[in-house]
């Protein structure tokens, strides 16, 4: 039987077991349903083999090796990830468009005796409500943006915010990544479909009665780029700013971009790039501080004198949407800026 989706988070997902995802691991990297587990029915060379024989041999030919692989990668699955399923599991099985991959799989674990259904539709009809989701629909719940100027612990703040009870959406964490030039995570960032299906099954979780929080960004968060309804919210959105000196923020970017500290190579590239915006000595003292590893020094030159003169054109643009500044001296104890900021939402809300 063939499942009909309505929503990305559609409750009919709830009541199997496992998802199957049987489309390539490339495929399933690039995005997939949330939870979806990945059992291919054919790998990546596999299935550019199969392609292969389809265009230049023919239609048959590629149908019948690739059912030979798909009766051998399934088999594999049922001795392997699916051998501790008892009788009474339940699954539900997706490919590309809900077609021969996973009509082959799902055949052969119903003969088994398990309850399988398929998606109508496949990943193409999952990621259509993606899509709809996060450029066509508003965001469901009142959003207010907090806004600061660089290192002023947004992220930070926005969490402890979470941890008590607001309801917050974490793009940079959708997105793996800082917002900066030196944001980017050694694990690195997912694919702009996958930074998509995490926004939009953080849209379809929000309460409308309750305002969600997120934190001001650039319409690109490293390469991601934020879709067009969170945007729109984003731009029209009542704004909160934190006003914390640059020595409190150079302080606390130095302390939490330790994995950047590490790797002063990775810095060096990235000051050096930042040559044609700068004079020569202002370049020169940063290669200093990073040569005597005074990381709080390196931060500080680079908030006053690159990020602040850039954010506050930004900032600038949306001044007649900012409600309220919270003054916090400086971020050794986020759980009382925290407070702070959450007064002031109060007062707002």
């Amino acid at each position: 039987m063939a499942l009909t989706l309505t929503r990305v988070s559609d409750p009919a997902l709830a009541g199997f077991d496992d998802i199957i995802d049987v489309r390539s691991p490339s495929e399933y990297t690039e995005d997939h349903l949330p939870g979806a587990i990945n059992l291919p029915v054919l790998d990546d060379a596999e299935r550019a083999r199969v392609g292969t024989i389809y265009k230049q041999v023919s239609p048959f030919d590629a149908r019948k090796i690739g059912g030979a692989l798909v009766a051998a990668n399934a088999a594999r699955h049922i001795a392997g990830p699916l051998a501790d399923r008892d009788g009474s599991w339940r699954g539900l099985v997706y490919c590309w468009r809900g077609g021969q991959r996973s009509g082959s799989f799902t055949t052969i674990l119903s003969q088994i005796g398990w309850r399988v259904d398929r998606i109508g539709g496949g990943y193409k009809a999952w990621r259509a409500l993606v899509v709809d989701r996060v450029q066509n629909q508003p965001v469901p719940a009142p959003v207010i943006v907090l806004d600061g100027n660089t290192g002023s612990a947004k992220t930070a703040i926005l969490k402890r915010l979470a941890g008590r009870g607001w309801q917050v959406i974490d793009l940079e964490g959708l997105a793996n990544h800082r917002g900066s030039l030196f944001g980017g995570r050694p694990e690195g960032q997912p694919s702009q479909k996958l930074f998509e299906s995490r926004l939009a099954v953080a849209l379809e979780a929000l309460d409308p009665a309750r305002p969600v929080l997120v934190e001001a960004e650039s319409s690109r968060i490293g390469s991601a780029t934020v879709p067009k309804a969170m945007w729109q919210a984003i731009c029209a959105a009542p704004r909160l700013r934190l006003d914390v000196p640059v020595e409190a923020r150079a302080a606390y970017t130095a302390a939490t971009y330790d994995d950047v500290v590490e790797d002063p190579a990775r810095v060096e590239a990235i000051v050096a790039a930042l040559s044609p915006l700068h004079p020569a000595e202002r370049i020169a003292g940063w290669q200093a501080a990073m040569a005597a590893g005074d990381w709080r020094k390196l931060a500080e030159g680079l908030l006053r004198d690159h990020y602040d003169p850039r954010y506050l054109k930004h900032r600038l643009r949306y001044s007649g949407r900012e409600k309220a500044v919270v003054a916090l001296d400086d971020l050794r104890d986020l759980d009382a800026a925290a407070g702070r900021v959450e007064a002031a939402l109060a007062r707002l809300t």
